[in-house]
């Protein structure tokens, strides 16, 4: 019974780096520049609002003199959850982004499934 050999850029093929790119395969699966810097606006612009609007709630709802720590610790607490909620849809979009460069190049949708259990590894 013959046994298949390796294919190229196999981690078991001697002289190949565990988590080095195969021969012919995704350089890199990083979503570009622009696209990670664009993800980092949108959190901060999703800070910046979400403080104004808990700002402005806190400071609507006090009635004795408690505009300003009030008001800050609301915008804090708003800045937060806002910031927070926008950097998950980001980091899941980037992800999303970095397997679908990885199929696309690849054109095998379980190209993107190995590339991460060779980064285990």
């Amino acid at each position: 019974m013959a046994v298949d050999p390796p294919p190229p850029g196999d981690p078991t093929e001697p002289g190949v780096e565990p988590g080095s790119a195969p021969a012919g395969g995704v350089e890199s699966a990083l979503p570009s520049t622009t696209a990670r810097l664009l993800a980092f606006a949108a959190i901060v612009v999703a800070g910046l609002c979400g403080g104004l609007i808990g700002y402005s709630v806190t400071n609507l709802q006090c009635t004795n003199r408690c505009g300003g720590t009030g008001a800050g610790i609301g915008a804090l607490v708003g800045a937060v959850c806002a910031a927070g909620g926008v950097a998950v849809v980001a980091v899941l979009v980037l992800r999303a982004m970095a397997e679908w460069r990885i199929i696309e190049q690849s054109g095998d949708p379980r190209a993107a499934r190995q590339a991460q259990k060779t980064r285990r590894l």
